[in-house]
């Protein structure tokens, strides 16, 4: 699904799925361990100097989210550490994106000397942390339904909503797809997705080309309303100019969001079949958000 923001690079965290409750952050080297400290320190094995530095370097950037933006002095002290210990982590995290230096606000006569540096969380660090947008946007979505009264009434406005919401980003497609050859559109539309973080490639198929999307951040939200996932199908069709199929969606299950653009005249001698593919595409539009029976 589309989201203004996907694109935004983020730091190499790992949220631990075990910890999730208490907000404890896990770099990428260090999600398959899972609990291996904990059970290290049970079993009486020795704990890796390198899982030891990733778990202080966690428990830094815990503090400062806990507490505000911080000196590498007052970390230290709730920590129990040396400043020189905490500056390393604050350096490598800052190397991360996951914090950033600022200078400390000073409220009332300033005194002698340079202020001292504060560090913050980054929006990248932030969101590394346990965060409740699937959740939120659920309600949202729920509200919306249960306002114009439930059932056919209530579906009607959702989808109403995705197709506004799709409109207004599909924008910042538009030019791309229409800046393309004809037989590179469906190129140009994964580049553009790409772009905002769907991981989106375009190959051809036997009688057209598919469009697929790796990534879907709204695929929870998408599993209660596919009408999220119809909207999308139909921006699709109307920036490529020619009727889609949905065959295949993250939010109910697949591996990949798969959508189907059948050849037309325009694009039939630049289009190349892969004869390699050999699945068939008798989804209908109808079916946009949900498994292919």
């Amino acid at each position: 699904m589309i989201h203004p923001t996907e694109g935004r690079l983020r730091p190499r965290l790992y949220v631990s799925r075990e910890l999730r409750n208490n907000g404890v952050v896990k770099y990428a080297s260090e999600a398959p361990k899972g609990r291996a400290a904990e059970v290290a320190a049970r079993s009486g094995m020795p704990v890796s100097a390198s899982d030891e530095q990733h778990g202080t370097r966690n428990r830094v950037a815990r503090s400062i989210l806990d507490h505000g933006p911080s000196t590498a002095a007052e970390l230290a002290l709730r920590l129990e550490l040396t400043q020189a210990a905490v500056r390393r982590h604050l350096d490598t995290l800052a190397a991360d994106g996951v914090v950033e230096p600022r200078e400390k606000r000073v409220y009332g006569a300033r005194g002698r000397g340079r202020p001292a540096k504060v560090f913050a969380l980054t929006d990248c660090g932030r969101d590394a942390f346990d965060q409740a947008y699937d959740k939120l946007a659920v309600d949202a979505l729920r509200w919306i339904e249960q306002s114009a009264g439930g059932g056919e009434a209530g579906r009607a406005a959702v989808a109403a909503f995705a197709r506004a919401r799709l409109a207004v980003q599909a924008e910042g497609y538009r030019g791309a797809v229409e800046a393309a050859d004809p037989g590179r559109r469906t190129q140009a539309l994964a580049g553009a997705l790409s772009a905002d973080g769907y991981a989106a490639t375009a190959r051809s198929a036997p009688v057209g080309e598919q469009l697929c999307q790796h990534h879907c951040p709204v695929a929870h939200a998408a599993e209660r309303y596919p009408q999220l996932c119809e909207a999308e199908t139909e921006v699709f069709s109307q920036l490529l100019g020619t009727h889609v199929q949905r065959l295949a969606t993250i939010a109910h299950g697949d591996g990949v969001c798969t959508t189907f653009i059948p050849k037309t005249a325009s694009t039939e001698a630049a289009v190349t079949a892969d004869p390699s593919t050999t699945k068939t595409t008798t989804a209908s539009a109808s079916t946009a958000g949900r498994n292919p029976e």
